[in-house]
Formats: C-alpha cells, sequence, structure tokens
C-alpha cells in the first residue's frame, strides 16, 4: 500500500487532479472543513508576506506566520489528495469494464459465405454464424438455428439460456452447443455492456451518516476556533491587551481540529492492511468505514450463495421401477457427458454404490450427443453379447435383478437396439410412447417446488424415472450467513432465476428477502431504494451484471472468481469467494468506527490543556494575575507557545500506532462502548497533554536559560 501511495505522488493526472481541488470553490461546497483551514492559510500567509502591518499586532519574526502557513496547505492537500486517489479508483474501475468488450472476429456472412471480419466493423443488419464455444460478438436477434446461450456472465443466470429464431441475445455472451445465425440489431458503443459502464460511472457513492457528522463536527469547530480567535484579537486590543498574532496563530493552529483529519487515512489504510490478511483486497478505505454502518446485506446467488452448477441430487423412479433402476439407466444415459451434470449423476449413482452389470455395453455404445434440436442425450448399442459374459466376471450376489436389467437381456436375446435418454420432460415425451403422463407430471412437478430441474430417463419407449438436478448451495453458507444476520443485517438475495428457485433457494439458506428474475437496474434501483430509506448497504456480486449495483452499494464486495467487470466496479474483493467474509468486513468496519471515535474524542480533549498553555501566555505580560491560569507553571510565554506547538506536532505520529492497530472491537451494547472509550479516551485526552506540554517545557528551559 506505501508503494501505490508514493506510486500515485509521481502520477501526474492524480497530483494535478489533487492541486486542482485546492480551489477554495471547490473545497467550500465539498468539504468545509479543509475549506476553513484553507481560509486559515490565507490569512496566515497574508500576514507573513506583507511587511506594513501594525506592529501592535504582529511581531517582526515572519518565519512562524510562513511556517503555520505551509503546515495549513499541507494538511489541505493531504486531503484532497486521498480524494483523488479514491476517484482514481473509480476510474480505473470503468476503463477495465470498457476492456471487456474486446475486439473478437465474427464470421460475416456474405452471399451465402462466411467472411472473417472484425467485430467492431459490424454494422446494424449484419448476420453473422456463431458457433459452440464463441463468443457473440454485438447484441443481436437469432435469425435462423437454435442453441444454448451461456449469458451467467451478464444477467446472473445460471443455466445455459435456449435461443430460437427471434429472440435476443448479448454481446460478451457464449454459445453453449449447436450454432445460429445472429441479425445484429446494435451499433458499436450502444450495447448491453456499454449500458453497464454507463451506470457504473453514473454511480456515485453517498457519504455515510457517521462521515456526515463528523464532517459537521470538525466544520462547526473549526469555525468556532476561527471565530474565537479573530474576536480575541479586536476584543483583546480594545481592553488594553498587547495581542501577539503570532501567538493567536499558534493558538488557532493548536486548537484546530487537524490531529483527526491527519489520522484519518492512517486508519483506512490499517484496515485495508488488516482485510489484506484475510485474502480481502480492499480499493478504497471508505468501503471499510461504511461497512461499519452497514445494516442491509444484498447477495447475487449465482456463484455467491450457490455454487452455480447443477448437480443431481435425487433419482426418482416410476412407480413400476425403483431407485436403483433409475440410477443404472441414468448411469448408462451419461456415461458419453462430461458436462458437470453428467458427472454428478454418475457421482450420485456411485455415492449409492449402484452400477450398471451392462458396463460392456455401455463402454462400447454410440454416444448420443446433446443439441438444441432435441434437448437429450445419451447412448445407443446393439447387444451383440450376452449379459452372462459380464456377469461370470462377478459373483451373482453383487448384481441384483432390476427390471433395467431384465430390459436389456430381453433386448440382448433378441438383439434388438438399445437407447437410454435422458433430457427434458417434454423433449423424452416425443420420443417415449410407454409412460404414465399423469404421474410424470405430478413427480416433475414436485421436484420443480422442491428448486429443482427435473431430467426423464427412458429405456428405449419406456420412461422409467427422473433426475432432479439442483443448484446446490455452498458449503455451510447457511451457519455463516446465520452469523451476518445475527450481526443485524438484513440479508436480500437477488438474482436472474425464476421465484420458484429464487424462493427455494432463500429457504434454505434463511435469507431475509428476495427479489428474482431481476435484470441489472433492478439491482441498482434495489440498491438505491434501500439508501433512500436511510439504510447503509452492502452488495455482495460476481457477475457483470452485478456492476452497477457494487459500484453504487456504500460497500461493494466481489467475489473473486467472478467476472472482471464485478471485481472493477466494488472497493473490496474475496480472493476466496467465500460471501460469509462479509462479516469480517462488518467487524473491522465497526472496529474503524470506535477508532476514528476514540481519536477524535482525544483530539478534542486535548485543546483544554492547550487553553491553560497558550492563554497565560497572551496575557500574563500585561496582566500578572492571568499567572494563576498558568497551573503548568511553564517556564515562559514564549517557552509555553513552543510547547504547544511542539506538543501538537508530535501528537499525530505518537498516535499512529492506535491508528494502526485501531482499538479493540468487542460485541456489547453502545452504552457500554461509548462509556469505556469516553473514560480512557475521553479523560486520558485531558491528562497525557497537561504532562507531553510540561515535559517539553522543561526540556526548552534548558535551552532558553
Amino acid at each position: 500500500m506505501t508503494g501505490k501511495i508514493i506510486q500515485a505522488i509521481f502520477d501526474k493526472r492524480m497530483l494535478k487532479d489533487s492541486i486542482t481541488k485546492l480551489s477554495p470553490l471547490y473545497l467550500a461546497k465539498k468539504s468545509p472543513v479543509m475549506f476553513t483551514v484553507e481560509v486559515g492559510f490565507f490569512l496566515v500567509l497574508a500576514i507573513g508576506m506583507l511587511p506594513n502591518i501594525s506592529s501592535e499586532f504582529v511581531n517582526e519574526n515572519r518565519i512562524f506566520y510562513m511556517e503555520s502557513a505551509i503546515i495549513l496547505i499541507v494538511t489541505v492537500w493531504f486531503a484532497t489528495f486521498s480524494e483523488s486517489l479514491s476517484e482514481s479508483q473509480a476510474r480505473a474501475k470503468v476503463d477495465s469494464l470498457k476492456n471487456l468488450e474486446k475486439e473478437v472476429l465474427a464470421k460475416k456472412l456474405v452471399d451465402g459465405k462466411e467472411v472473417l471480419v472484425k467485430s467492431t466493423t459490424l454494422i446494424v443488419g449484419d448476420r453473422v454464424r456463431v458457433y459452440a464455444g464463441e463468443i457473440i460478438p454485438r447484441d443481436g436477434m437469432v435469425h435462423e438455428g437454435k442453441a444454448f446461450v451461456d449469458e451467467s456472465m451478464m444477467t446472473g443466470e445460471s443455466n445455459p439460456v435456449f435461443k430460437e429464431k427471434d429472440n435476443p441475445v448479448l454481446g460478451g455472451t457464449k454459445v453453449a452447443n449447436d450454432s445460429i445465425i445472429i441479425e445484429i440489431t446494435s451499433e458499436a458503443g450502444k450495447s448491453f455492456l456499454d449500458e453497464m459502464v454507463g451506470l457504473i460511472e453514473s454511480a456515485k457513492r453517498p457519504k455515510t451518516k457517521n462521515e456526515i457528522a463528523l464532517t459537521i463536527l470538525l466544520a462547526g469547530l473549526s469555525i468556532i476556533f476561527i471565530t474565537v480567535v479573530g474576536t480575541m484579537l479586536f476584543f483583546g486590543y480594545y481592553l488594553g491587551y498587547h495581542m501577539d498574532v503570532s501567538v493567536l496563530i499558534a493558538l488557532l493552529v493548536a486548537l484546530m481540529p487537524t490531529t483527526i483529519g491527519g489520522l484519518l487515512p492512517a486508519i483506512g489504510v490499517a484496515g485495508i492492511n488488516r482485510l489484506a490478511r484475510d485474502n480481502i483486497v480492499v480499493k478504497s478505505g471508505k468501503g471499510i468505514e461504511a461497512a461499519g454502518d452497514c445494516d442491509v446485506l444484498i447477495l447475487d446467488k449465482t456463484g455467491t450463495i450457490t455454487e452455480g452448477a447443477r448437480r443431481a441430487i435425487a433419482f426418482v423412479p416410476m412407480e413400476k421401477f425403483t431407485e436403483q433402476d433409475i440410477a443404472e439407466a441414468a448411469y448408462a444415459a451419461s456415461f458419453s457427458d462430461h458436462t458437470h451434470e453428467g458427472t454428478s449423476i454418475i457421482e450420485l449413482a456411485n455415492e449409492k454404490k449402484i452400477e450398471p452389470p451392462f458396463l460392456m455395453e455401455i463402454m462400447t455404445a454410440k454416444p448420443i450427443e446433446f443439441s438444441s434440436e432435441t434437448r437429450l442425450s445419451g447412448i445407443e448399442f446393439s447387444p451383440k453379447k450376452k449379459l452372462s459374459t459380464i456377469s461370470d466376471q462377478i459373483p451373482k450376489s453383487s448384481l441384483p435383478r432390476t427390471r433395467v436389467s431384465a430390459k436389456i437381456e430381453e433386448f440382448d436375446e433378441s438383439n434388438t437396439p438399445v437407447k437410454i435418454l435422458k433430457g427434458s420432460v417434454e423433449a423424452i415425451l416425443k420420443t417415449a410412447t410407454n409412460v404414465n403422463e399423469s404421474e410424470l407430471r405430478w413427480k416433475s412437478q414436485e421436484i420443480s417446488k422442491n428448486g429443482g430441474t427435473p431430467l426423464a430417463v427412458a429405456v428405449n419407449d419406456e420412461i422409467i424415472g427422473l433426475i432432479s438436478l439442483k443448484d446446490t448451495l455452498k458449503k455451510d453458507i447457511r451457519t455463516k450467513l446465520e452469523e451476518v444476520r445475527v450481526s443485524g443485517i438484513t440479508t436480500v438475495m437477488i438474482t436472474g432465476d425464476n421465484q420458484l428457485t429464487a424462493q427455494v433457494i432463500a429457504k434454505e439458506a434463511n435469507i431475509d428477502q428476495i427479489m428474482a428474475e431481476a435484470k441489472p437496474t433492478d439491482k441498482l434501483n434495489r440498491v438505491v431504494e434501500e439508501q433512500l430509506k436511510g439504510h447503509v448497504v452492502g452488495m455482495i456480486g460476481d457477475g457483470t451484471n452485478d456492476a452497477p449495483a457494487l459500484a453504487k452499494a456504500d460497500v461493494g464486495l466481489a467475489m473473486n472468481r467472478g467476472t472482471a467487470a464485478a471485481r472493477e466496479a466494488a472497493n473490496m474483493v474475496d480472493l476466496d469467494s467465500d460471501p460469509s467474509k462479509i462479516l469480517k468486513v462488518v467487524q473491522l468496519g465497526k472496529q474503524l468506527l470506535m477508532t476514528r471515535g476514540a481519536i477524535t474524542t482525544f483530539s478534542i480533549a486535548n485543546d483544554v490543556a492547550k487553553y491553560f498553555a497558550i492563554l497565560p501566555a497572551m496575557f500574563m505580560k500585561d496582566n500578572p494575575r492571568m499567572e494563576v491560569l498558568n497551573v503548568m507553571h511553564l517556564h515562559s510565554p514564549e517557552s509555553a507557545v513552543l510547547s504547544t506547538l511542539i506538543f501538537n506536532a508530535i501528537v499525530i505520529p505518537m498516535l499512529i500506532p492506535l491508528s494502526l492497530k485501531g482499538v479493540k472491537y468487542k460485541p456489547e451494547l453502545p452504552e457500554k462502548t461509548f462509556l469505556k472509550n469516553m473514560l480512557v479516551y475521553g479523560l486520558g485526552g485531558v491528562v497525557f497533554p497537561f504532562v507531553g506540554i510540561k515535559a517539553i517545557d522543561l526540556l526548552l528551559s534548558v535551552f532558553m536559560r
């Protein structure tokens, strides 16, 4: 992080931006605190540079004025530099997202022939053919053919979406199987991805309530101190006191809340480093601080709550068959299917210790590949060997004779070709005639009610049962999300999946609220809606469609396994892709808030001792009775002023260790935390400066004799 900050200092664009933000007009609008400090800078600078100011108010030592001016303007610049650094991250997000729309080669159809062209040269009306595994070059409509399109990285839908004639497709998505001809419908720069970029660019993170409250507090204190010091000059002169402006400026510099202002960036950097140890990459300290107030957490389903891939979870036989029947047939139909779903079917059969006895026929069978036209797959073989040649090699007791085994034996005896198929219920119904359709429909509906997807399995013309597929929850996700809920955070799941699936997943994961069939704008709108209600919103996501909401949310945590768009839009990236990490982020956020509050309390409490140091120095020469206020018995007015300024300077590096380590966070009632911190940092902030200023005065008195 130190290396990045040093690199940023030499970034000409960022350096120029931070200097531009020193404009008084900009600071008056964006940061009243820094505007007040800058006003003080101009006043001090003017006094130091103008030669003909009455000696009644100004001494001849102008170096002190120039030093004070430098301190004030450096404080302001440090604040504008931090803001510029944060904004540079937002620019990087947009630039990275724009790079996602890479130029690809497209097979443009010209007079019926395929011609390779660059995707950027395509215009509305052009037709291109896209084959399985290829990227769709631009938004368009399917003109010819049927195929499944993987839109998970753009829309959040976990399963490939079936597309046929006149269905829209998105540029940047991938054709999963077969090939389709697409007619281009969007111009370059006006695609779905370009809309994503626009949403992110317009998404501005609002300040949290704590940020606003602290800004108002510091601004109020600054204005009060300037007003008091300014009026003190004239009232003191009116009452006959010799008012040295250098001492008044020392009082102003000492009382201004520059300590907490200087340490705030250190607190943020400390949070970033601590989260880095938990494999969370943080791009902005503001996100961590906002996490301390987070009370609404929005999660994307696919890849965040669920694994993002359907797995076989159960074999559901028809009335005349058994689980072993359907397991044997499903195993055979999936033998040549190397997709995640096909592999999971075989794994489920193995878990149940079920393996078809006709394994030799399966291994030599002809695979039937899945296609968008048939929407089924499986195997086909013509028996040439009797099953006895296989079963002779295995003990008879390990080969229970199922109805499926019996059917295969019958086909083997009659030398009838065998087809074992699996696919959608509608697709299998078109190929099989021997089925109790009402029973099949009922069992399919029961699987759907549980959030699963039914696949029918048939042996030749007879449907023997169903496979239940489901997008499974991530390991221990329910327990981890329960920990989040215990922290007082409302969980909301937003997904592109249908309402039924969303409800089932939400119930299993113990999610409070759901928003199904959501579009990218819906996710962003939900974040805005919650923020308008006064909530501090955390967003977890992994898809390109999550990017606008991640950019808008107060806390945006992206999964590392997600898309580049999501990672760039978020202000945090979890390298372990564990959504429960948000709990650590929230706890650290609360710790940072406590640390900031503790240092603010300590900084303000310091002012008590500074009053007792500088006020006697201002008035003792003209009114010896003011000596009674010199409770620290400082050596002289000059050493009192100098000791106070030195203490005001060294207290910042002294508090850096506390800023980096942070105040210890412990879940407890806010009232208890408040009282404890007031005792330690409030009372400590009052006592410590008395000791520190006196110690510095004793050292200075040795050199001033």
